[in-house]
């Protein structure tokens, strides 16, 4: 039986809502892939998944739906491996975020990689939002973390969004999943043994606030 692994950790009773459970993931690539593959071959399949990009060669070294699929838009690639998503093809912007409708989800999980519009959804959504930080430049997935953005450090990328949210006069208190790890290059090298681990901290964390939720 397929989930009968997942049966057994969870339970039946949690394993029968997990059909009621819905998910949007904006950002499937080296991250977000892995959080899509587990969260779906958990048995949650009511997830959105949004990416404007292709795949490119510069991808198969650390994102899952790569392989054969290079010149293909990610989402509709995912949506044959993973046909239950909904899958839309568009680029995540602070003006997509005011103007899509975020009320029927339960989590959001953001994977999206530029600066702006992850501080725009934090701003807006922090009450629902699971974020991460990047898996480049790092060998070391022991190092990923889930704690407070005001206590994260050796992360340049978190820094961007912790100085921006501080700028725009965010002091909620709001976890992120980043690497206490020195990058160790400077351009954006990358190790699917971390960009896949940041993907599966962020599944991790989005199935224990799922499993919280229905314990209330």
């Amino acid at each position: 039986m397929q989930y009968d692994r997942t049966i057994k950790l969870f339970g039946q009773d949690k394993f029968d809502k997990f059909k009621d459970v819905n998910l949007i993931l904006l950002g499937v690539g080296g991250v977000g892939s892995f959080a899509l593959d587990a969260l779906y071959n958990t048995g949650i399949k009511n997830i959105t998944i949004v990416d404007f990009d292709t795949y490119e060669e510069s991808n198969m070294n650390r994102q899952m739906g790569s392989h054969g699929n290079i010149g293909r838009v990610k989402v509709d690639a995912l949506k044959e491996k993973y046909p239950e998503v909904t899958a839309i093809h568009a680029k995540v912007t602070p003006e997509w975020i005011d103007n899509f409708d975020f009320s029927q989800y339960d989590y959001i999980l953001d994977a999206i990689d530029d600066v702006t519009p992850k501080v725009h959804l934090i701003k807006r959504y922090y009450t629902k939002v699971i974020t991460t930080s990047g898996g480049a430049k790092r060998i070391d997935p022991s190092k990923i973390e889930f704690k407070s953005i005001w206590d994260t450090y050796n992360d340049p990328f978190i820094k961007k969004i912790r100085t921006q949210l501080k700028k725009e006069g965010f002091k909620r208190k709001f976890k992120v999943i980043f690497s206490s790890e020195n990058p160790n290059c400077i351009e954006k090298g990358s190790f699917e043994g971390v960009t896949g681990s940041f993907g599966l901290m962020m599944a991790s964390v989005a199935m224990q606030k799922i499993l919280r939720k229905m314990e209330k």
